[in-house]
C-alpha cells in the first residue's frame, strides 16, 4: 500500500485536465468538438505514444464487441483507442484519482463514454468478478510493480478460459544503474524494471501461455531521433504536460539507457494456457 501510495504520487499533477485543456485551446482544437485522435500526443503515455498503440494492436488482435481491461490505464488514450477503432468496451483500472478522473471526463468529451469506463484501484487486487474480460492488457506498468506474479495472477483471475493477456513494458536488457529521473519513478526506489525471461516465467507459472514477444527497440530510438530533429520547443499538445517540469530530462535519461541497451521497451502477447 505504502509503494502504491508514492507511485500515485508521482504521477500527481493537480490540475491535469485543466492543462490539457487549455493545450487543446493553443493547440487550435475545439475542446466540445474532440475526436480520439485529437488527444494521442497527450494521452499515449509510453514510447511511441500511438504509433505504439496500433502497433501493439496488430499483435494483440482485437475484436469487435471483446471486453477489455486496460491495466495502469492512466488517463485512457490506449482504452480509447481500442473503443474507437476496434469496436471493444474497455474498462480501466489506475491507481490516481486524478488520472481516473481525467480518463472519464475525456471519454465523455469524444463520445466514448458508454464504452470506455476507469475506476480507481490496484492491479494487484483487481476490483472486477472472475472471468469478466476477454482479454486485458498493460502499457508501461510492470516497471512500478514489484510483486509481477501477483499482477499476473489477478490479471488470469478476471479473464476467461480463453482470455488474452498483452504487455508493452520497459524491460531490463543488461545489468548496470539506470539514470534517474524516468517517466515512470524518480529514483530507484520506485523501479521495478525485469527482463523478459523473469515477464515469461512468471507469466507461464500463473497460467498463461505466451505466443508473441518482440523487443522494440529499434523503434523507440527511432522515436527519440525523430523527436530530437522536431526540435527543442514542445508543441502545446504533448507528453510533457503529465510528466511535468522534469519531462525533458527524463525522456533524455531514458533515451541514454535504451541507447546504452540497458532496457527497451518489449512486447509480449499471452493467452490462457489451455
Amino acid at each position: 500500500m505504502e509503494l502504491e501510495q508514492a507511485v500515485a504520487q508521482h504521477y500527481a499533477h493537480g490540475s491535469l485536465e485543466q492543462a490539457i485543456l487549455s493545450a487543446l485551446a493553443a493547440a487550435g482544437k475545439d475542446a466540445n468538438r474532440l475526436t480520439p485522435k485529437d488527444l494521442a500526443p497527450v494521452d499515449e503515455f509510453h514510447i511511441g505514444g500511438r504509433q505504439a498503440t496500433i502497433a501493439f494492436a496488430e499483435q494483440f488482435e482485437p475484436r469487435p464487441g471483446m471486453r477489455l481491461l486496460d491495466v495502469g490505464c492512466g488517463i485512457g488514450g490506449a482504452a480509447r483507442y481500442f473503443a474507437s477503432e476496434h469496436g471493444c468496451r474497455v474498462a480501466g483500472v489506475e491507481l490516481s484519482a486524478e488520472y481516473v478522473e481525467v480518463a472519464n471526463a475525456l471519454a465523455a468529451r469524444v463520445g466514448l463514454g458508454e464504452r470506455v469506463s476507469c475506476r480507481q484501484g490496484s492491479a494487484l487486487a483487481l476490483p472486477y468478478e472472475p472471468g469478466s474480460f476477454d482479454g486485458a492488457y498493460m502499457f508501461h506498468v510492470g516497471m512500478n510493480i514489484e510483486d509481477k506474479a501477483r499482477l499476473f495472477r489477478e490479471v488470469r483471475r478476471v479473464l476467461t478460459p480463453s482470455g488474452v493477456f498483452g504487455i508493452y513494458d520497459v524491460m531490463r536488457l543488461a545489468a548496470g544503474d539506470l539514470h534517474y529521473p524516468l517517466p515512470w519513478t524518480s529514483g530507484a526506489e520506485g523501479s521495478f524494471v525485469a527482463d523478459a525471461a523473469s515477464y515469461r516465467r512468471m507469466l507461464v507459472a500463473e497460467g498463461f501461455e505466451v505466443l508473441k514477444e518482440r523487443n522494440r527497440r529499434d523503434f523507440a530510438l527511432e522515436t527519440f531521433a525523430q523527436m530530437r530533429a522536431r526540435g527543442a520547443a514542445p508543441a502545446p499538445l504533448g507528453l510533457h504536460i503529465v510528466m511535468g517540469a522534469s519531462a525533458g530530462q527524463k525522456v533524455k535519461n531514458m533515451s541514454t539507457d535504451i541507447a546504452s541497451g540497458l532496457i527497451a521497451p518489449t512486447e509480449l502477447i499471452c493467452q490462457v494456457a489451455k
